[in-house]
């Protein structure tokens, strides 16, 4: 039988079974991280444990980094306990095939965890010392879109933000305002420069990183909690950086088909564990083998050779334009619309959606035809070759589990983003018109649909979560399968597609809001309706 919580024992065992060991001296490293790290990231998740672990255990194997990482957590220390402690914080990186061969690596480089928050004093008092130091170099971020949010959609303080605010760093809870607190501690130890890096999936994430760092710095200065210097400290990007990256790793949550994989071939101590929110994680991490992160090189305190392991470092400008033609034109549009329509159709996997013809040339639609005229090309990796790769080999993957229920989590929080950018492109070109625009505004339309909570054979299912789900929901109540008419539809439209919060844009000034309303309408006739209504516009 195969133990990662004891894979140091068995490691004749485990190299004859072809899972890839660490080569570096673990303990060493692991010691010398829990120390005083170079690197810390903050969200632990499965794109953690997937991706930035292998980063890190490249980089380890070259000799290129001798401390370890440090995992910080802000929320809860769910993963912290439950997941990392059980195996010594070890991770399975299992990377799946498209051939259906499963690929196995033992990422041994994480030192330790810590849970940055009051609740655990300790905790929060080792992070403070971890960033008091001036050998911490960066630390990296996967907390989602959502975890840089401090406004609601009027764009105003969220109350409990406010709150936090005017009572004054020693009572941070919100994770920007603790990361700010880390970074007050930092600056009250001598000021030394660090790279804040978000690496989460959405544009411009260095900009809202730190938009969102001075608004906490700012809302603490007025209410005279911290000095002008300290906001200074924070604005200068030649102290601490707000690097701009685009990162590309389709991961799953570890799925029961990849446990099963892992039992047959020996593993024995793998099980998926829930968590409170219903997220599933396990001593393995699965994902695909294709892997991008693309990365602005401003590191004001110094940096791990980072490229040694793997990462495409650039200018701020190619790292933006990797991001969009990704985030807003690539990929990130496809998948959404393979998510609402995953879910209305009644499929479980991705990979199954990618043999249904219809769905299949919807997004070549969406992606050739409406989306790449207005990206523009980062010269470090090809649109077009991108985009075939997804929709030939990635998306294809029978052996990746992803899931259209995962992808469909946040969507409000997404659309601006992977469709209003696209379409305020569109607007701003003279030689485009927006209003010509099909397979945007149909999978526009489609998300509508899905908001309704009623699939195509006209049964109910649950949508995903979604800070604004009750919200958009209230709007969609009265719109009945077979009993809709365009006045309810318009009814229930318009405060959506005229939100400029939730779109970027105003879609009825861009003359596709009665056209979004057409194919919703068309898509409530019944069921088999949506079906038909994909059919009819492709």
């Amino acid at each position: 039988m195969l133990s990662l919580k004891s894979w140091r024992d068995h490691t004749d065992e485990l190299a004859e079974a072809g899972i890839v060991l660490p080569k570096h001296d673990v303990d060493a490293a692991r010691a010398a991280g829990a120390a005083q790290p170079v690197w810390i990231h903050f969200g632990g998740g499965n794109l953690y444990r997937a991706f930035h672990a292998q980063i890190a255990q490249d980089l380890a194997d070259k000799g290129l980094l001798t401390r370890g990482v440090v995992v910080a957590e802000t929320f809860r220390p769910f993963t912290l306990d439950e997941v990392y402690g059980p195996y010594n914080y070890d991770i399975l990186q299992v990377v799946m095939n498209a051939d259906g061969t499963l690929a196995e690596r033992v990422l041994a480089v994480t030192a330790g965890g810590v849970f940055a928050n009051s609740q655990r004093p300790e905790d929060l008092a080792r992070a403070k010392r971890y960033f008091e130091s001036p050998e911490l170099q960066l630390a990296t971020f996967t907390i989602t879109e959502k975890g840089y949010g401090l406004r609601d959609a009027a764009g105003e303080l969220l109350r409990n933000v406010a709150d936090e605010l005017a009572a004054g760093p020693a009572h941070a809870a919100s994770t920007m305002g603790i990361v700010a607190s880390l970074l007050l501690a930092r600056f009250n130890a001598g000021a030394a420069p660090v790279a804040m890096v978000s690496t989460d999936n959405f544009s411009q994430n260095g900009a809202r990183f730190r938009e969102a760092i001075l608004t906490v710095a700012n809302g603490w200065l007025e209410h005279g909690h911290v000095t002008q210097e300290f906001v200074d400290y924070v604005s200068d990007e030649a102290r601490v950086s707000f690097p701009w990256s685009m990162i590309d790793r389709i991961t799953p949550n570890p799925s029961p088909e990849t446990e099963e994989a892992l039992k047959w071939e020996g593993w024995e101590d793998l099980g998926l564990v829930a968590t409170p929110s219903g997220a599933h994680f396990a001593g393995f991490a699965n994902t695909e083998e294709a892997h991008y992160l693309v990365l602005e090189d401003s590191f004001p305190n110094g940096r791990p050779a980072l490229e040694e392991g793997g990462v495409i470092m650039c200018d701020r400008t190619t790292a933006e334009k990797a991001d969009t033609m990704k985030v807003t034109a690539c990929l990130n549009p496809l998948h959404t619309c393979l998510a609402v329509y995953g879910c209305l159709l009644g499929y479980t996997r991705i990979w199954q959606e990618m043999e249904d013809a219809d769905l299949v040339a919807l997004i070549k639609h969406l992606g050739y035809d409406e989306d790449l005229p207005v990206v523009v090309d980062p010269k470090v990796i090809d649109p077009r070759a991108f985009i075939a790769e997804l929709l030939e080999k990635r998306l294809p993957n029978k052996a990746l589990p992803d899931a259209p229920q995962r992808i469909a989590t946040d969507t409000s929080q997404k659309v601006a983003i992977r469709y209003g950018h696209t379409l305020a492109a569109y607007a701003a070109d003279p030689a485009l018109d927006p209003s010509k625009l099909t397979y945007i505004p149909l999978v526009i339309a489609g998300w509508l649909r899905y908001l309704t909570g009623v699939d195509d054979k006209g049964e109910a299912f649950t949508p995903s979560p979604d800070p604004l789900l009750d919200q958009l929901q209230v709007h969609v109540t009265g719109l009945r399968l077979g009993e809709a008419t365009a006045e309810a539809v318009h009814a229930a439209a318009q405060p959506i597609l005229s939100n400029k919060g939730i779109f970027m844009v105003d879609l009825y000034e861009l003359g596709l809001g009665e056209k979004v309303e057409g194919m919703l309408l068309e898509q409530l006739a019944g069921p088999g309706a949506v079906r038909a209504t994909i059919e009819h516009h492709i």
